[in-house]
């Protein structure tokens, strides 16, 4: 018998999480309470989705005696930690969980999670790809696409899970054991909801903690705050490098197990299980360096899953790259058009920039502020980019910080945004959406928004 069945459980935020919370629990045979700040209207999609299952709603408000009556509280990954109604669940030692926890504890198949701020979902789609082109099945999730507890709830059988999963989900768990983790990078982020970047670096570091003797962890040894998580690592650590480990010197050339960028060459060389296999990047389409360390950690991660070479290179000889990630989208009177919706912060803008040697850059930017400083952006500004156009509530934040490094507009609309961009552009230019903001101010999400300038830039 379930351990749910019957018990009064809490679903609090109802997005993708919380449907699949409800799904889960429904089937457990729990009494289920969705509570929601959104009004109904707002959530249609979600209450559409779960129409078929017994469930009361308290939408619009958030009431204390629910939570203080649950049994069981499910919190979405969106919702701050420290609301008022979650601290007074606290003291009466309500538990509080995540849909990842729940979805965690039910599987059977080995996890491969990868988290960090930046190239997390191209380093999750990479790997999936990998253990598909070696005949594996897979099951691709988390902070991607699908909550990993609908996995679970349609009793479906993978030879392994791959989870992409932000610091908001790892908050809310309280045990977990990876097969193999992967930590891309730490770069400052969401500082609107966390204290400070040691707090943020903190949240991430639980997943290694979680890691044990078996674990095969995963670092980047370019990042230095990636790098000091090998002080407190307890699991089999695999390095990965743009630099070659003899530049390095010393005993991490010695004991060196993963894989660098031979740039010379332009071969990746990894020694993840032993012995020494090359693979060959000249058909590697993605663009930018942090593309190549983003391909370096999905093939420590594959290799230390047994995942054969040759399918490994297949998939670098294949892969398309992410939707909203650097996306070409057209060219249109020798103007190139790039989706980069999924820049939602800083330092994604700067590896962004970052990848464009040659062509100006018309950058559109802007929308929800996560407390980004936005002045680490200036060198780059000036080099690359010929035109601003700034929107959504941040743009005059970001203006102040960079508006005086090239020809600068504010602008009210997307539509105005991408005309203007337009207008502005010469042949050989490239017009770059890449936001380093939430997108929550004028859309549901970043997808939507990469969407829409895609749909607003195939109608000029």
């Amino acid at each position: 018998m379930s351990k749910f069945k019957g018990k009064r459980v809490l679903i609090v935020g109802f997005g993708k999480s919380g449907v699949a919370t409800a799904k889960y629990m429904s089937k457990q045979g729990a009494k289920i309470t969705v509570t929601d700040m959104k009004q109904k209207s707002e959530l249609a999609d979600s209450v559409q989705a779960c129409a078929d299952l017994k469930i009361e709603y308290e939408l619009g408000k958030h009431n204390s005696k629910t939570f203080q009556t649950a049994e069981l509280i499910v919190v979405s990954p969106g919702i701050p930690l420290n609301i008022k109604v979650l601290d007074e669940a606290r003291e009466k030692n309500i538990p509080i969980t995540g849909e990842l926890e729940l979805a965690i504890n039910a599987l059977k198949e080995p996890l491969i999670t990868i988290t960090g701020t930046n190239g997390k979902t191209t380093t999750t789609m990479l790997i999936g790809e990998m253990f598909k082109a070696d005949n594996k099945t897979v099951y691709v999730g988390g902070n991607i696409g699908q909550p990993l507890l609908d996995y679970v709830t349609e009793g479906l059988k993978c030879d392994a899970v791959i989870a992409e999963i932000s610091s908001f989900q790892i908050d809310l768990l309280e045990k977990c054991t990876p097969a193999t983790a992967v930590f891309t990078n730490l770069e400052e982020d969401h500082l609107d909801r966390y204290s400070d970047m040691s707090t943020y670096v903190s949240s991430k570091k639980k997943l290694l903690n979680f890691c044990d003797k078996n674990s095969y962890v995963v670092l980047n040894h370019d990042d230095p705050n990636i790098k000091d998580f090998s002080n407190d690592n307890q699991g089999k650590l695999i390095w990965f490098t743009k630099k070659n480990p003899i530049q390095i010197g010393g005993p991490f050339a010695e004991n060196f197990s993963g894989a660098y960028y031979n740039s010379t060459s332009r071969q990746i060389i990894a020694k993840v299980l032993g012995r020494e296999e090359t693979y060959d990047l000249t058909q590697f389409r993605l663009l930018g360096d942090h593309n190549k360390e983003n391909l370096l950690g999905a093939i420590c991660a594959a290799r230390a899953m047994g995942i054969n070479p040759k399918a490994i290179q297949t998939v670098i000889n294949t892969f398309k790259g992410v939707p909203h990630r650097l996306e070409f989208i057209r060219k249109k009177d020798g103007v190139y058009f790039f989706n980069d919706s999924k820049g939602t912060n800083v330092m994604s803008v700067k590896r962004s920039l970052a990848s464009f040697v040659n062509n100006p850059i018309i950058l559109i930017a802007g929308g929800r502020d996560k407390n980004g400083d936005f002045t680490v952006l200036g060198d780059l500004v000036k080099k690359r980019c010929k035109t601003i156009i700034l929107l959504g509530e941040a743009k005059e934040k970001i203006n102040r910080a960079v508006g005086d490094l090239a020809e600068t507009y504010l602008v009210g609309t997307f539509e105005e945004a991408v005309l203007l961009a337009y207008q502005k552009s010469r042949s050989g230019d490239i017009i770059l959406l890449s936001p380093g903001c939430s997108s929550y101010d004028m859309f549901r999400n970043f997808e939507e928004r990469g969407d829409y300038f895609r749909k607003l830039v195939t109608q000029l």
